[in-house]
């Protein structure tokens, strides 16, 4: 099979970089509009935010989590899929009520410098995760870590990805993901009748892990629930699909993208559910879907894992160049500028791939955690437009967030017991809670103190 495997990426790798079209104009390369300056449709729009969200991380860990934790595992996976409703919200309000052009643009406007630092520490490293994560799970399908396949492969898709990223920017990764989600929905679709076809689609499904809300499956979906009202703010791939269409389009979009994503998500997660509720005793996901349904779908499982991570490192190599030359202004605003961010982050991903933790779902868990800090500014700053929040507000509500991240991923890693020995989603869960809380807590104290200082002035 990994004879196929490299003929399929490297087929895609071809087409690829044929339809990835070389742009001379930074309004392309950073806003993916054409040379003429006509923005994306509707159906390029909407592919491109499925494509780029339904990555290889989220495949494998929809598909892990149904294994371990049955449908309730797979649900939860996909209720962060809930995250374009409450990111067009967001995108509306910023972009259309507002009129700011971006993220880090608002904040400043209402935090400062410490504003747009604080947050675009968090999405630095969210990209950088997000590369790090969907090479990993490349090299997974092709060896065991430290073997020459995994090394070749992920060294060879990042070389392929980063060269077709660096000739279009986010113009090239519209049309790639255009590609690319046609074929991921036709091999998905294949795979879920095959699927159908063996009659593994039944009611013991549900019964092979019963709903029990003090079992991990439903704890996680609790927990999703919580991070979709700022997971979407801390993901740049997604912010910047909102700021380069019209309104109607970008609005239809990102409701479109909603529930094709969760779709998938769940018809994904549930080859997880089958495996697991068929599982002999020390059996692995792959080794029982190979068992079930032989060696053709498991070839098309890998092949949506290896068509998503390519879809999915084009656009965070992209958003790393708007951010770091567009957004943040670090380097001036060139195509060269930005080939060269992106060069710098595909770097970063390979060295935690080959140095770094390989626990894919710590790096959600942990990333959503640290997103939890924008949920107080959407509520009172975006949402409410309350423009007078001291600063302290916002300092404090990311404080608690990033201790929250830190604490979670020493807590899942086992490297501390400070929680006791409940399960790890059940941690995540009450940290959760805390940071929100917490956070919300202090933007509401900060509210109050500054209108009974204006109140006390004007008197």
């Amino acid at each position: 099979m990994e004879v196929w495997l490299i003929a399929l990426v490297s087929c895609l790798a071809l087409i690829s970089i044929l339809i990835s079209r070389r742009v001379t104009h930074t309004n392309s390369f950073y806003s993916g509009h054409s040379e003429s300056g006509a923005a994306p449709g509707l159906l390029t729009l909407t592919f491109s935010q499925v494509t780029t969200w339904v990555f290889a991380r989220s495949l494998l860990n929809a598909a892990i989590l149904g294994f371990y934790y049955g449908i309730w595992g797979a649900l939860a996976y996909a209720a962060y899929y809930l995250s374009f409703l409450t990111g067009g919200k967001i995108i509306d309000h910023l972009r259309f009520e507002h009129g700011y052009q971006s993220v880090q643009s608002f904040l400043n406007d209402r935090f400062g410098t410490w504003g747009t630092g604080c947050y675009n520490f968090v999405i630095g490293v969210r990209l950088i995760s997000e590369v790090f994560a969907n090479l990993l799970v490349i090299g997974i399908l092709f060896g065991v870590a430290g073997s020459e396949s995994y090394t070749l492969a992920v060294i060879g898709l990042a070389a392929v990805t980063l060269i077709y990223s660096m000739m279009g920017g986010l113009h090239a990764s519209l049309r790639t993901d255009f590609f690319q989600m046609i074929i991921f929905l036709m091999v998905l679709a294949f795979l879920v009748v095959i699927a159908v076809g063996g009659g593994h689609y039944n009611s013991e499904l549900l019964a092979f892990k019963p709903f029990d809300i003090s079992e991990p499956g439903p704890i996680l979906l609790i927990v999703a629930l919580l991070q979709v009202w700022s997971y979407p703010m801390h993901d740049p791939v997604m912010m910047d699909r909102g700021f380069i269409a019209d309104r109607d389009t970008t609005r239809r979009s990102f409701k479109h993208a909603a529930w094709i994503s969760s779709l998938c998500i769940i018809a994904f997660g549930s080859l997880g559910v089958i495996a697991g509720a068929n599982a002999q005793d020390g059996e692995t996901m792959n080794a029982a879907l190979s068992r079930l349904l032989g060696e053709i779908p498991m070839f098309l499982f890998s092949a949506s894992l290896i068509i998503s991570a390519m879809s999915t490192l084009d656009s965070t190599l992209t958003s790393s160049a708007k951010m770091i030359v567009k957004d943040m202004r670090i380097m001036p605003l060139s195509i060269k500028s930005g080939r060269f961010v992106m060069s710098l982050f595909m770097l970063a991903g390979l060295v935690l791939v080959f140095f770094g933790n390989k626990d894919l779902f710590s790096a959600v868990a942990v990333s959503g955690t640290a997103s939890m800090y924008l949920v107080p500014v959407i509520i009172f700053s975006l949402w409410g437009n309350q423009k007078q929040i001291p600063l302290w507000s916002y300092l404090g509500s990311f404080t608690l967030a990033m201790a929250g991240a830190v604490l979670y991923f020493t807590e899942s890693s086992a490297h501390t017991t400070l929680l006791g020995e409940s399960h790890k989603y059940t941690k995540l869960l009450w940290i959760c809670i805390s940071v929100l809380l917490g956070g919300c807590l202090m933007f509401l104290i900060g509210i109050v103190s500054q209108k009974r200082t204006q109140t006390t002035v004007s008197v």
